[in-house]
């Protein structure tokens, strides 16, 4: 099975972009109009981030969300023919903010949210990063297209470690110094150790595992924002958030990185995973009152 799926898409990945596109167009014709996949969750997500918005904003909000996800599945299979040459045309990045840091003793780490293309910045970041790039994924399911999505997402030099056994892992694959990029936005699986924030409107909880992790290993953090400048072409800002994350109160880096998540979305609404579910844990003061951080 998985010579099969690896076959098909890198058949498909020597088609030229502006074809792919017309897949990506058709695909988002039966995901929005035909099947209407998870619309009810885009616009729900979308009225609790902007209430101030009309229903019609939203909704053009919710088109360009679509056509953006339609585009990511589809420039993911033009990375199969895609080497370091292509990739560097198509991503750009200031990556002297994360690459200031080889030989200084120091580890980083990158914290960013869902934002699109995440797969093109992920082969793009790791090719034009001078120190070993470590990215925490979650395994997909179906085990052929789990091999086939791990060795893509290794083939500029990532080091993949599983989120569902990071501590495991990592205690093998964090070798410093190294960058470590990881997703600040998770859903939490366990709700008892997390730090609960507003999330634009309303409250939501967070892991806690980005801050612990630059606490105990003193690691530079930085934030990236990515994001696409035109149909294929992508650019990531990375900003230094702090060089000593001892030097705030627990919860406080973590509501900063979740701020900048948030103003990076009001900038750009349909750059960024509307499809999941971020409010899906309701606040209860009873319970997780000790677990609040103010803004």
């Amino acid at each position: 099975m998985y010579y099969l799926f690896y076959g098909l898409l890198k058949l498909l990945s020597f088609l030229p972009l502006r074809v792919l596109y017309l897949l990506s167009d058709f695909v988002y014709l039966l995901l929005f109009y035909v099947f209407g996949y998870r619309k009810d969750v885009v616009m729900h997500n979308l009225a609790i981030a902007f209430p101030e918005k009309s229903e019609e904003e939203r909704r053009k909000i919710m088109k360009e969300f679509y056509h953006n996800f339609c585009d990511t599945f589809i420039e993911l299979i033009k990375l199969f023919s895609w080497n370091e040459k292509q990739i560097a045309k198509h991503f750009k990045c200031n990556i002297d903010v994360l690459n200031k840091w080889v030989g200084t003793g120091k580890n980083v780490q990158l914290i960013s949210g869902h934002f699109f293309n995440w797969e093109v910045a992920n082969l793009g970041l790791a090719a034009l990063s001078k120190m070993p790039f470590v990215v925490a994924y979650m395994p997909l399911r179906n085990t052929a297209m789990d091999k086939i999505i791990y060795d893509l997402r290794k083939k500029t030099g990532s080091i993949l470690i599983a989120a569902t056994k990071f501590r495991q892992q990592a205690r093998e694959l964090l070798k410093p110094p190294y960058a470590l990029i990881l997703v600040g936005d998770q859903n939490p699986g366990i709700l008892s150790n997390t730090y609960w924030m507003d999330f634009f409107t309303k409250p939501a909880p967070f892991v806690k595992g980005p801050e612990k992790g630059a606490r105990n290993e003193h690691t530079v953090v930085l934030f990236a924002n990515f994001y696409k400048v035109k149909r294929g072409y992508y650019t990531c800002n990375l900003e230094l958030v702090t060089e000593n994350a001892l030097a705030y109160k627990q919860g406080q880096l973590t509501r900063l990185l979740v701020t900048k998540v948030e103003d990076a979305v009001r900038q750009r609404p349909a750059n960024y995973l509307w499809s999941h579910r971020r409010w899906k844990h309701e606040w209860n003061e009873e319970q997780y009152k000790h677990q609040w951080v103010d803004r």
